[in-house]
């Protein structure tokens, strides 16, 4: 195997400065052409690549990124993470990506370790069991330390940096007003995500789409254990009378339509139901799920943007922003 050569070999074998060597490998218009090519094709026989520590030393940057995410298996997140890789590498940044598994201390343990590896800035969306908890001292020990950080979709106001996130109070107000312009008078508010703050922001949503109609209930159903999603809302069903369902995520909605199958309604013909996320159990479940998208792949590329944005012009006296991406409501059969 050929031994890795550094700079300073090429230099040696060259009778060059290690200066002219660095400048010709980057084709600095100060060297001649002939010695471009000289070392361009040594440094090619040799397979030279810069030692990527030395350049991320001398520029005090490593033009890494580190993502935090709460799980890769709900389809929002992937999208959010295709978008924030895609923005990362047009701009020449890398990724490194950890998933906490809603873990509150897998969260802090990934934060320590990737701030020790020296990546230049975090994209994070909280941990369900850090929302309940409520503990944000590894956050805001990144900001003692200026480690430039963008929160998105889940987010905490205690934290002052940059935010991306949806607009699911009105995406949820929006969501009920069509239940209700279709003719549905009895609508339940279905979760499995209850404790996070933009279940929390749908749900008022929802309760706004009703206030100006004395006509409209609303009943809630919110679940702590997934495990026990379906026998909760089948027993939810039977116990209640409604025409319509409003999932505030998208396994809420998903198995209240296998659950009113089960029960014997039609849909959306008894029940209508509208679900959050527009990902693959929206357009395989039978029939196909009317949601609210919250174009997760563009919540992504506008968090990466705002990162680096920030990396690549620093500003002493930044000031943070909060951007709100719009939802779109995707009407499809579960819904007339």
């Amino acid at each position: 195997m050929r031994k890795k050569v550094t700079l300073k070999q090429l230099a040696r074998e060259l009778n060059l400065s290690i200066s002219t060597v660095s400048k010709s490998l980057k084709n600095d218009a100060e060297i001649s052409q002939k010695t471009i090519i000289r070392v361009h094709e040594l440094a090619d026989f040799y397979n030279y690549k810069p030692n990527a520590l030395a350049v991320s030393l001398k520029s005090n940057k490593t033009k890494t990124i580190g993502v935090i995410l709460p799980e890769i298996l709900n389809h929002f997140f992937a999208k959010a993470l295709h978008g924030i890789e895609q923005e990362a590498s047009e701009r020449g940044y890398k990724i490194v990506t950890c998933i906490t598994n809603e873990s509150y201390d897998k969260e802090v343990g990934y934060v320590e370790m990737l701030n020790y590896s020296s990546v230049d800035g975090f994209i994070i969306s909280l941990s369900q069991e850090t929302q309940i908890l409520n503990k944000l001292e590894h956050f805001k020990e990144l900001k003692r330390d200026n480690v430039p950080i963008v929160m998105f979709d889940r987010v905490t106001e205690e934290i002052e940096c940059d935010k991306v996130i949806v607009d699911d109070k009105k995406g949820s107000e929006t969501a009920v007003n069509y239940l209700i312009e279709t003719g549905c008078k009895k609508i339940a508010v279905i979760t499995t995500i209850g404790d996070l703050s933009v279940a929390k922001l749908r749900l008022e949503g929802a309760k706004v789409g009703i206030q100006a109609n004395d006509e409209i209930s609303l009943v809630e159903l919110s679940i702590k254990n997934t495990d026990s999603s379906e026998a909760l809302i089948e027993q939810f069903l039977k116990d209640n009378t409604i025409d319509a369902v409003l999932g505030l995520d998208e396994t809420a909605a998903a198995v209240s339509i296998n659950m009113s199958h089960k029960l014997g309604y039609k849909i959306p013909e008894d029940i209508s139901v509208i679900g959050f996320t527009d990902g693959l159990l929206a357009k395989y479940s039978y029939p196909k799920l009317t949601t609210v998208s919250q174009h997760a792949e563009d919540l992504g590329i506008k968090a990466a943007r705002n990162l680096v944005d920030q990396l690549d012009n620093y500003e002493e006296n930044y000031q943070n922003k909060t951007e709100i991406v719009k939802t779109s409501l995707i009407v499809r059969d579960s819904t007339y």
